[in-house]
């Protein structure tokens, strides 16, 4: 039996670019069969793996393309990934550079005055500083906000995984000549 999770596909809008870059744009291979069959992409690659039924044989997709454009210009999701993307894995108040496990996100206004947790109150923070300005105003402490919290979109977000690379974990060897766009022109 095969794994549902093993032969994912890389799904690609319309224009030949990934929908979103961070997580990859992917769909388990069920669901790109399914997708197929529907007629709602079409097959540009496939694994040499192949499902069979009584009457067909059928290679695994391995990269789709809807058949009609995604708009992207929409809000992206508020995770904690996507915050630390947004802002390059920097601190907003030292401006140093952290990994994910080194990252806290921070409320401007803090919950205990009625902040919320929005992207125009959030922003990435190491714990030194956010230990040092607890749950007081940055400016009660002397601290500056140097990176203002925002909205980003996912285009923001996809070109932030492109410069930062953070995409190149999750790619399968048959998807690099469909992302090339995201590749460094050698010089």
């Amino acid at each position: 039996m095969l794994n549902d999770s093993a032969y994912p596909a890389l799904l690609l809008n319309a224009d030949f670019r990934p929908l979103s870059v961070t997580p990859i744009s992917t769909v388990p291979w069920k669901d790109a069969v399914k997708d197929v069959f529907q007629e709602r992409v079409n097959v540009v690659a496939e694994y040499e793996m192949e499902i069979r039924s009584p009457n067909m044989a059928f290679r695994l997709p391995s990269v789709i393309v809807l058949r009609d454009y995604v708009h992207m210009n929409r809000r992206a999701p508020l995770t904690r990934w996507n915050l630390f993307l947004a802002h390059a894995f920097t601190c907003a108040y030292c401006s140093e550079k952290f990994e994910t496990s080194d990252l806290t996100f921070e409320h401007v206004r803090p919950r205990s005055r009625g902040g919320v947790s929005e992207w125009e109150n959030l922003v990435p923070a190491c714990a030194p500083c956010n230990n040092r300005r607890g749950n007081r105003d940055p400016k009660d402490v002397g601290m500056v906000l140097r990176r203002e919290p925002f909205v980003p979109d996912q285009e923001h977000l996809n070109n932030q995984a492109i410069r930062s690379r953070a995409y190149e974990r999750r790619i399968v060897k048959e998807w690099v000549d469909y992302l090339y766009w995201m590749s460094e022109i050698d010089p």
